[in-house]
């Protein structure tokens, strides 16, 4: 896991050993609907980036919550959205996105 100063990165190898230790975190999707359509974890949370402001108001700031999309970039976005503006403190970033997650942890997940 690396650090970032507002949230933490992790590889999709690490998020997928959380789960399977059962570790209590939210997986927030924050692709817009049609790209989850396609390709999705069970159990991920769709939230899209582009309604943010309106969702991450409902989310207790001291949930442990790991932000995917689609290769990484706009899950770091909003993961330095939560920390920064909305005062989230366990924040994750899942680098390399779904895509990352169709390669190395579930092949059976479309890539697009």
């Amino acid at each position: 896991m690396s650090t970032h100063p507002l949230y933490s990165q992790l590889t999709v190898a690490e998020v997928a050993a959380m789960r399977q230790r059962n570790e209590p975190f939210m997986l927030i999707d924050v692709r817009e609907p049609h790209e989850y359509s396609i390709a999705r974890i069970d159990g991920a949370i769709l939230h899209p980036m582009s309604a943010a402001v309106d969702w991450a108001t409902s989310i207790d700031r001291d949930t442990t919550v790991v932000v995917m999309c689609h290769h990484g970039m706009r899950s770091a976005h909003v993961a330095a959205t939560l920390t920064q503006r909305f005062g989230f403190r366990n924040v994750a970033n899942m680098s390399g996105g779904i895509d990352a997650w169709s390669l190395l942890v579930d092949t059976n997940i479309p890539r697009y």
